[in-house]
């Protein structure tokens, strides 16, 4: 019987233990994030938040979006300071291949045209993501940046992880929008379908701790 997603445990276990499989769930995890991303982006009908922000900063400066999004981990990960937040191996490692791997599915996945398959580029991008996501968090190696900030605020605010998470993204894509990020349809899909998509993958693919059964 699957667990229950309440009962997993997603604290970050030392790297020492199953390095040869975690580490792999790892960087798959994080690589089929950043083609998630870029196939959002490519159906131009709208991105999650932080990709939105993403977006507004690629045009406002020029730069290519996998440099925006590592730019902005950096960024992120400076505001751990005052929280007091320590990174992980996944921190780091979600900072730079994520970059990497959305850079280069943008160039792979050619611009498309026509609705239909915008919408179906929509559809996998949330789904990916969603999986994806559940994988690399999974592998407890480490939150990645703008989890930690979100599980940061939590323990020095004492606001409940979801009214933090709500105000941290609300924040971002207002100013995003802003910057002239896109925002549409699959702003408002992927805010209703992240969640309960991860948290149905999440109990399948999270690591057990070393002293669970």
């Amino acid at each position: 019987m699957p667990r229950n997603t309440a009962s997993v445990d997603l604290s970050p276990i030392p790297v020492r233990h199953r390095p040869s499989t975690r580490l792999p769930r790892l960087l798959a995890g994080l690589a089929c994030y950043g083609v998630s991303m870029a196939m959002m982006v490519r159906a131009e009908l709208g991105l999650s938040p932080w990709d939105v922000l993403h977006d507004g900063l690629t045009e406002r400066t020029g730069l290519d979006f996998g440099t925006v999004t590592a730019i902005t981990g950096t960024a992120v990960l400076l505001c751990w300071i005052p929280l007091r937040q320590r990174p992980g191996v996944g921190t780091v490692a979600n900072v730079c291949v994520v970059a990497l791997s959305v850079s280069v599915a943008l160039h792979v996945i050619p611009p498309v045209t026509g609705l239909p398959p915008r919408i179906a580029l929509l559809l996998g991008g949330v789904l990916c993501n969603g999986l994806a996501t559940a994988v690399y968090v999974g592998a407890r190696l480490g939150p990645g940046p703008r989890d930690g900030l979100m599980t940061g605020l939590h323990a020095r605010t004492g606001f409940s992880l979801r009214a933090v998470r709500t105000w941290v993204e609300l924040s971002v894509l207002s100013a995003g929008w802003l910057l002239g990020g896109s925002v549409g349809p699959g702003t408002a899909l992927y805010a209703l379908a992240i969640g309960p998509i991860t948290q149905l993958a999440m109990p399948v693919v999270a690591v057990r701790s070393p002293t669970a059964g």
